[in-house]
């Protein structure tokens, strides 16, 4: 496929790459806007990028814009794609570009137009009559777009300024292949069905109350599914020798100026006064943590040193971004940071790495690595920032982990390694990173004595593995549709008596089975079987034991599982090995 770029210049490539998709989309955008303009002439247009799975566009419309219309847009895009339409590229000096919208009226451009640089020739992409302030690429005619669906329309403030007019943002997506969209639109029912907000209200998870926005409540079950995580995650991290410390909710400012998140995270950070003094709330945990290694001298001998905590933190996010627990203000953080000499670099960037690969393995996720290099907002010289991103990339080369750059978007201290997992429907998240950082060990002065007798500055490595433990467990959700494996599930076995007189045998099974590390529900109520059987697989339980008459009589009890179905009548030692065995998996 042909994309052509702002200069003019024009590459091959194909679907697969990141890069030709986000240039079909960005095309897909102005066919988009091109069929509203023919539509309706008196619309606005704002902006129209591509984005992570698809594009959008928002308009300024002259009248009440609802999902009805999206059939009409849809059927005159139709006739825009078979009109196959080439795309050109030309420029225009800031001028004659400024006089170009004011011609149009396109109030939308022109601000944009207006805020850039005199200097800076202005580059259009024009296909057949619409014509597009646009700095590219695209792909090079509008034929190559085989299926597309506009999928919802939202409300979204010109540049995402609460001050400023409310626009109409429709969404879509569209592909060079009809099977790729089929492909893409039953993922996105299978997310309707898995979505985790549903889910977690059905199998009594976590809520999130109207007094608190973004500040997800665990209900018991759910209480238990993030404990049995935290007891997986400090398994991992004794057996891998991290220390566990717990940093302060609230620090004060001078700590975060000092790191430089009062500059660089200030505007998602929430802050008050405690005696006269601004404190802050973390939004991470790195600066504590700092505190932490500076609290007494440091020998070469305890490095590296390994330093987990599971910190709360809370950042400030708009309401209008809050998801479930996709996207919340508090969520505990897996974090972990370890102090080390630049010998031990690329040896501790791997065994984080293998740490990683561990945990996606244990759930069930593939994962892709990206390398984030140094972002416009950054701190620190071109040479700390080469060595450190050298390092990464060598770290992986040596375990033979694949890896894409993701240019310009490490964090301001630092490059990174981003980990995207891959769920059971093929969607992508961002979970794990590695961030190296030669920055704050310089801002805070630590220093450790080596060998020589002499102070030495250590180095540094960020990292987590679930990242937020609130996003993990609805990535989780999503991931297993609710039927978690067994030894994640919040209730193992739910044991269903056919009359009242069974439940004492019942508890008996159940006293059994908890003796072991089972975790059992009896549903004492007085239903028919056939319904508790229902029931319990809407709660989407592993196992389900039926007990009446025939299974007192006989000291055992009949087994129905979540994936098999009927398995028979089993004696209780033979399903504690049943249960044993399945989760030595």
């Amino acid at each position: 496929m042909k994309v052509i770029e702002r200069n003019g210049q024009i590459k091959e490539g194909s679907f697969e790459e990141q890069w030709v998709q986000e240039a079909f989309w960005h095309t897909s955008a102005h066919v988009l806007a091109q069929a509203v303009k023919r539509l309706y002439p008196d619309t606005k247009c704002a902006i129209g990028p591509a984005i992570e799975k698809g594009f959008y566009y928002d308009f300024e419309f002259s009248f009440p814009f609802n999902e009805e219309y999206l059939a009409l847009i849809e059927e005159e895009m139709h006739k825009i794609i078979k009109e196959a339409l080439s795309l050109q590229v030309f420029k225009k000096d800031r001028t004659e570009a400024i006089a170009y919208m004011q011609e149009r009226k396109e109030s939308y451009k022109l601000e944009m137009i207006e805020s850039l640089p005199d200097s800076e020739a202005i580059s259009f992409y024009e296909q057949g009559e619409y014509a597009e302030f646009c700095a590219g690429p695209h792909i090079s005619n509008t034929c190559h777009i085989k299926a597309f669906k506009l999928l919802s329309v939202a409300g979204a403030y010109w540049r995402g300024d609460e001050k400023n007019k409310m626009l109409t943002r429709i969404y879509g997506i569209s592909f060079p292949k009809a099977s790729l969209l089929e492909e893409y639109l039953h993922m996105i029912e299978e997310a309707k069905l898995r979505d985790h907000r549903k889910l977690g209200k059905e199998l009594g998870l976590f809520t999130i109350f109207e007094q608190g926005p973004g500040l997800p409540v665990f209900l018991p079950k759910g209480m238990i599914l993030k404990n049995l995580l935290i007891d997986y995650w400090r398994g991992i991290h004794r057996r891998e020798g991290y220390m566990e410390i717990s940093t302060p909710l609230m620090l004060d400012r001078s700590l975060w100026e000092t790191s430089g998140h009062w500059e660089h995270y200030r505007d998602i950070m929430y802050a008050l006064k405690v005696d006269g003094v601004d404190y802050a709330i973390k939004p991470m945990s790195c600066p504590g943590g700092m505190l932490v290694y500076q609290s007494q001298p440091r020998s070469y001998k305890e490095l590296p040193m390994r330093l987990g905590e599971l910190g709360l933190v809370h950042r400030n996010e708009k309401s209008g971004t809050l998801h479930g627990l996709m996207r919340v203000r508090a969520f505990t953080q897996d974090d972990a940071h370890i102090f080390m000499t630049q010998e031990q670099i690329i040896s501790e960037i791997q065994n984080v790495a293998r740490l990683i690969d561990e945990v996606y393995s244990r759930f069930g996720f593939d994962y892709s690595v990206e390398v984030s290099t140094r972002p416009e907002n950054s701190i620190g010289s071109d040479e700390e920032w080469e060595l450190a991103t050298e390092a990464l990339k060598n770290a992986m080369d040596a375990i033979g982990v694949p890896y894409t750059i993701n240019e310009g978007d490490g964090a301001f201290y630092g490059p990174k390694l981003d980990f995207h997992l891959k769920d059971s429907i093929g969607r992508t998240w961002q979970c794990g990173t590695i961030q190296l950082d030669f920055q704050l060990p310089q801002r805070f002065n630590i220093e450790y004595i080596g060998p020589d007798g002499e102070p030495h500055r250590p180095i540094m490595i960020h990292r987590v593995l679930f990242g937020s433990i609130e996003r993990f467990i609805g990535i989780l959700i999503e991931h297993y549709g609710g039927k978690f494996p067994l030894w994640l599930s919040p209730v193992q076995v739910k044991l269903l008596p056919i009359g009242e007189r069974f439940i004492d045998y019942a508890k008996e099974v159940a006293a059994g089975l908890e003796a072991k590390g089972i975790r059992c529900e009896i549903d004492f109520r007085a239903e028919k079987i056939g319904y508790k059987i229902r029931e319990a697989q809407l709660d989407k339980v592993p196992y389900m034991l039926i007990i009446g008459q025939k299974e007192a009589d006989a000291g055992e009890i009949s087994v129905r599982s979540r994936e098999k179905g009927d398995m028979g009548s089993l004696s209780i030692p033979q399903f504690g090995e049943l249960l044993a065995e399945e989760m030595s998996k």
